[in-house]
């Protein structure tokens, strides 16, 4: 039977209506229970920091308590994996960190595709990375660096948060750029490489600028320049790497992801409380004090910025041809 154009667009806006009812209550009505974020990274760090912050925010916001869960190993890849096989209903979300951009290339064989199985929820906070130095390197900027480090082949060890981590890819990013030859010694965490690093045991880092910041400004350490394209408010005297590599730039950032198939009312109700929080006044200021500036993005926004970053560091993992332990 033909049905007449006015019928036929009736019962078509009748059944998109009939659609968007429940899609609208199981917004309205989310969520009912504790949601858990879950980080892939011990507590202390700035994934878990990030996660109890944003968590407080959610609770807030949505009435029901946010639970951090720290699931961390395999460079965040079993806190993924815990979230990729969640119930796709809001409830679990997982606190995305850089590694999530470089996993897929580091490692031969994972349990997932981030890409595919991880729904793009929220930007969350971008953070400079900082190229430091011990007391004992005699260079207080990065071309003196570069000079030192020529002058003395196989004597500058470059430590890292581990193989894969932000410290870590902005230092490989940084060799390739500037042909200068040092070698990665990797660490569980940026705590003990800190640590050996102001005590002399290896010569550089590129850490995490909410990580060093209180040692830089002890003078324990000496920052020669930040990772990120324009300068940090932080730090607004120490210059750009980029400065001085044209092209370079590093930074690290976290945001909000969820299990796929999560409902799209759900996720973007989740993406519009976030940005609220982003723009809240003192959660800005919060990210001022660790050394970083909100990255508000919608969904396909952070979908878009993580295929980018994905790419961008496959090609360091294959330039520098590293391989996950």
């Amino acid at each position: 039977m033909k049905l007449p154009r006015r019928n036929f667009l009736r019962l078509a806006a009748s059944a998109a209506t009939l659609t968007a009812a429940p899609r609208f209550a199981r917004a309205q009505t989310y969520p009912t229970r504790p949601l858990h974020i879950v980080a892939g990274a011990p507590p202390g760090g700035a994934t878990d920091i990030l996660a109890r912050l944003m968590g407080q925010w959610l609770s807030e916001r949505l009435g029901q308590a946010v639970i951090v869960d720290n699931k961390p190993g395999a460079g965040t890849n079993i806190g993924t994996e815990a979230v990729v096989r969640a119930p796709a209903d809001g409830y679990t979300l997982l606190l995305v960190a850089p590694t999530a951009a470089v996993n897929a290339t580091l490692y031969e064989k994972l349990g997932f595709d981030f890409i595919r199985d991880i729904a793009p929820v929220a930007g969350i906070m971008r953070v400079p990375q900082v190229m430091e130095v011990g007391r004992s390197v005699p260079a207080e900027t990065v071309p003196e660096f570069m000079t030192y480090a020529k002058a003395n082949p196989g004597k500058v060890n470059m430590a890292s948060a581990g193989i894969g981590t932000s410290p870590h890819m902005a230092g490989e990013l940084f060799k390739i750029m500037t042909g200068i030859g040092m070698t990665h010694v990797p660490y569980r965490g940026s705590a003990p490489a800190l640590s050996d690093l102001i005590g002399g045991q290896v010569q550089v880092m590129f850490d995490a600028l909410l990580s060093s910041i209180a040692q830089i400004r002890a003078g324990k350490l000496r920052a020669l320049a930040v990772t990120t394209a324009k300068r940090s408010d932080a730090l607004p005297d120490i210059p750009t790497v980029g400065e001085f590599v044209p092209g370079y730039e590093a930074s690290a950032w976290y945001a909000l992801g969820a299990p796929k198939n999560t409902p799209p009312e759900i996720v973007e109700r989740l993406n519009r409380e976030i940005n609220a929080g982003l723009a809240d006044p003192q959660i800005g200021q919060r990210f001022a004090e660790l050394g970083g500036t909100p990255m508000l993005m919608t969904p396909t926004e952070f979908g878009k910025f993580v295929a980018d970053e994905s790419d961008k560091w496959a090609k360091v993992v294959r330039a520098a041809n590293l391989k996950a332990e």
